[in-house]
């Protein structure tokens, strides 16, 4: 029997990008907040003299435990489904600050063509553009809307970036990044002139690792990246890196609105009557069972922990494949890879060991709707970049193709590339289809006996359509950047769980206008229960050729304004 406690005006489950950001933005309106972490504390000094690359990268300290809580995956639903019991195809956070704390800092704000995708495709192509079984829609909130957002995010993070961007490729923006962009390293340099010999138009990415010393609008100071190359799956030891625990959640905690609640696993929403009353949480190391009575609540977690407690909680229509009907699982949504050309030197030397998450040069050429797709077999595309994130030695080898997998010429090969390889790589984007969708385990249940998300998706003829054309692109700048030999991969066959690839999921409680085809509205508030906010990439209706967080951080600041609008008036927001 759960121990019902006091009842608080808000409940946030997850205290990751999202739930940081919109615990700031309400703690300082002067609003209490409880929020529901279940994993542990974290701070700024948990990641002092943390460069152990076995502990960190190979072993996965930062990550939720799989043997307590995982995901199961199938191809189609002729398949038994299996769960993942080992890391391999995408890493799930864990403990305060979530995700946020082990990414790269790569940073970009989603196209406008992304949120009109349906109309803007139908408009320049026609209907038959869109092969059978694609489930393309609308997001129900247009770029421009979303602009003003972005700004709050990247001014609180401290982005840094080109003032002057290419608007004939992205979105326009109304006010430019805080800080200047990264160093430029050699080979940088390389990629941008081999992309401008090729007419393309290359740019220094836009980096949540701060270029210089930076003090954002709410008053939080942070140093400059010291390109030490531990970025993705660690922790910023100087808090160069933008993350909750070093940004948004001492905000929060400096007013003394915001009680934080560790080792709290929220297993169901409770609700009667179009609202939520509150959550049932489990105290992780006791066993104890609570029940936090709330006005509203909102669900701020990874994709699959979104998807999952609406689905164990009964809140909102399960999405069926077989009538298309339901919305709770739909749109499920990965990151295409796969294409990339990796050039070896036999004339130059490059300090690849050092550099940072966000540290490199891209191109959208041939992101989103950049180019013609009438010919094409597949709709939108992908950012290409090369990135230095920095060669840390148990993870990376690389050799030309045909050497041996050990032997002589394996440490030969090994030694003379050390240094003298680069990779131009892509970020393609995946769109959702009918037969890919998130739903509830019917065997596998996590360690406190409730079902497992199960994950049904594979890769299309779309995604290996993408994949060849884009890896085209990146052999002919490698080639332009006067590598002696390249090896170009360019082309993805089946999906599978591993190796690992990205961990840019999305979708399954997607947003839009049309509550049969979305399950919350524009300000991410659920059609089915007024006062529950379900955000993040779980609301994304596709995933576009770029990281998500930009987009994820642009909504949760969105959110908080609606959150604080129903305050005000109660009722739909849209």
């Amino acid at each position: 029997m759960a121990t019902k406690l006091p009842k608080v005006p808000i409940v946030i489950v997850g205290m990751g990008w999202v739930g940081g950001i919109i615990a700031a933005e309400l703690t300082k309106a002067g609003h209490k907040v409880v929020g529901l972490e279940r994993g542990k504390m974290r701070s700024m000094n948990d990641y002092f003299h943390v460069h152990d690359e076995l502990r960190y990268a190979q072993r996965y300290e930062l990550m939720q435990d799989l043997s307590k809580e995982t995901v199961t995956f199938r191809h189609n639903e002729k398949m038994r489904s299996l769960p993942m019991r080992s890391y391999g195809s995408f890493l799930l956070g864990d403990g305060l600050g979530g995700a946020g704390v082990h990414w790269n800092g790569q940073y970009f704000r989603f196209l406008p063509y992304d949120f009109q995708i349906k109309t803007k495709t139908v408009e320049r192509y026609g209907k038959s553009k869109i092969p059978d079984g694609m489930i393309i829609q609308d997001w129900g909130i247009t770029y421009d809307e979303l602009e003003p957002y972005f700004v709050k995010y990247e001014q609180m993070a401290g982005i840094s970036g080109e003032p002057e961007v290419n608007e004939k490729h992205r979105g326009k923006m109304s006010k430019p990044f805080p800080t200047p962009p990264m160093k430029k390293s050699p080979a940088m340099k390389m990629f941008e002139d081999a992309a401008k010999s090729l007419n393309l138009s290359p740019y220094a990415m836009s980096s949540a690792n701060l270029s210089q010393d930076y003090t954002n609008p709410d008053g939080i100071q942070r140093g400059a990246c010291q390109y030490c190359a531990f970025c993705e799956r660690f922790g910023c030891e100087y808090g160069a890196k933008a993350d909750p625990t070093v940004t948004v959640i001492p905000v929060a905690q400096k007013t003394g609105n915001l009680e934080i609640r560790t080792h709290a696993n929220v297993t169901k929403v409770i609700h009667n009557g179009g609202k939520a009353t509150g959550v049932v949480y489990v105290n992780t190391p006791t066993g104890e069972e609570f029940e936090q009575p709330a006005d509203i609540v909102i669900l701020a977690s990874f994709v699959f922990s979104n998807v999952k407690l609406l689905l164990h909680s009964k809140l909102g229509k399960p999405y069926n494949p077989q009538s298309g009907t339901g919305v709770v699982g739909r749109n499920y949504a990965y990151q295409i890879l796969g294409a990339s050309s990796t050039g070896f030197f036999d004339d130059k030397e490059f300090n690849t060991f050092a550099g940072a998450g966000a540290l490199g040069s891209c191109l959208d050429d041939f992101n989103g709707d950049n180019f013609d797709h009438a010919d094409l077999n597949f709709l939108h595309g992908g950012n290409i970049a090369y990135t230095q994130t920095g060669k840390r030695p148990i993870q990376n080898n690389s050799t030309p193709s045909g050497t041996p997998m050990w032997g002589p010429d394996f440490k030969k090969q090994s030694l003379q590339y050390a240094n003298r390889s680069l990779t131009v790589s892509i970020q393609g984007a995946c769109m959702p289809y009918r037969h890919h969708y998130l739903d509830l385990d019917p065997v596998y249940k996590d360690s406190l006996g409730n079902p497992l998300i199960r994950m049904t998706f594979d890769f299309e003829e779309q995604d290996r359509e993408l994949v060849k054309f884009l890896s085209g692109k990146t052999d002919a700048i490698m080639k332009a950047m006067n590598a002696t030999k390249v090896d170009t991969a360019s082309e993805i066959k089946t999906y599978n769980i591993v190796p690992y690839q990205s961990t840019h999921n999305t979708g399954g409680a997607v947003m839009g206008d049309d509550p049969s085809i979305s399950t919350v509205n524009n300000y991410l508030q659920m059609w089915d229960a007024e006062n529950v906010f379900v955000v993040g990439a779980s609301a994304f209706a596709h995933n576009s050729g770029y990281n998500p967080t930009a987009t994820v951080g642009a909504l949760a600041y969105r959110a908080a304004e609606g959150i604080m609008k129903y305050m005000e008036k109660g009722g739909s927001l849209v």
